[in-house]
């Protein structure tokens, strides 16, 4: 039996939108209606076929919202991809420890994936915008849960970042990964 090949990650500074994947991972708030930022682009790039497929959702299973650290797919849209994860990601607090919570972000969006067969996902900076979280400590989280969690047929998680700090602060967490 042949031992499986470790996940390749990749960093990418540009428009997450713009990627070709199987998943692009949507950094959701709760309701799962669309909001600001990530969410914000993915909708309204997505077209209105993501946003009904988030009514259903919250029509069905998820009634009083997503809850944070979970995740659950929809179509692209007019994404180039084939399906679209939301996660709802934790606001940073400087009194309580949340990055289990966020870790779990990442997990969860993984499990998704793979139970989707989805090769190629693309994640952002889950929590780091409007939600607080400091750059340096989520990428750190982000890029140990990819590693020890991102299992077949994941072969490749693509970070996309932003900006230029977001993408220096993950290309040292990687590097620092060996």
């Amino acid at each position: 039996m042949s031992t499986p090949e470790a996940v390749r990650v990749t960093l990418v500074r540009g428009d997450i939108t713009q990627q070709s994947v199987d998943v692009v991972v949507n950094a959701a708030n709760s309701s799962l209606l669309g909001g600001g930022g990530v969410d914000g682009a993915i909708h309204r790039q997505g077209g209105p076929e993501i946003l009904a497929a988030c009514r259903e959702l919250r029509a069905s299973h998820y009634g009083k919202g997503l809850p944070t650290g979970k995740a659950v797919a929809t179509t692209a849209g007019s994404l180039d991809a084939r399906w679209v994860v939301h996660t709802v990601g934790p606001v940073w607090s400087s009194a309580e420890d949340r990055s289990a919570l966020l870790a779990s972000c990442y997990r969860e969006s993984l499990r998704v994936a793979a139970e989707l067969g989805a090769r190629t996902v693309a994640f952002p900076a889950i929590s780091t915008g409007i939600y607080g979280w400091p750059m340096d400590d989520g990428a750190r989280i982000a890029v140990r849960t990819v590693l020890a969690e991102a299992a077949a047929p994941v072969e490749e998680v693509r970070f996309v970042l932003f900006d230029a700090h977001a993408f220096v602060e993950f290309e040292e967490v990687l590097a620092a990964q060996g």
